[in-house]
């Protein structure tokens, strides 16, 4: 997997609903602000109870989430991982997330995804749907 060019990695935001709304100077800001990594099978990505450190968007592949006590959870390209031990006042993970497939990630640091925040409401909107979406899938499940 070849790395992505700048233009490439707005591109590819742009394609995800957490991002799709913004303008393309904020995509750039994003773009910038994120590491692009590659990750194995199996590698793990998050840890459970683990300091949340960042948040994590799939580019390529499949990730699998694994909850205590629930099911497993595949997810795609344009997912995004880790904003809850972001946005919690804990800060921890609630899930392991390891790569089930060799994926392509999108990496922002949590002084950096703090930023964004505040320089992009937009965003914080966007995640409040897919948190949203999540809740009520848990919900359904208990």
């Amino acid at each position: 997997m070849a790395k992505t060019t700048n233009a490439d990695r707005i591109t590819h935001l742009r394609a995800i609903p957490l991002f799709a709304g913004l303008s393309e100077q904020s995509l750039g800001r994003i773009a910038d602000a994120m590491t692009e990594f590659e990750a194995s099978p199996g590698q793990v990505l998050i840890q459970q109870d683990q300091p949340g450190s960042g948040l994590l968007v799939v580019e390529e592949g499949t990730v699998v989430v694994e909850r205590p006590r629930s099911s497993t959870i595949e997810v795609g390209p344009g997912s995004f991982l880790g904003e809850l031990a972001l946005l919690t006042p804990e800060g921890t993970h609630t899930a392991r997330v390891r790569a089930k497939t060799s994926a392509v990630l999108l990496a922002i640091g949590r002084p950096d995804f703090a930023r964004l925040i505040d320089e992009e409401p937009k965003i914080a909107v966007a995640m409040l749907s897919g948190l949203a979406a999540r809740l009520a899938g848990t919900m359904r499940e208990a």
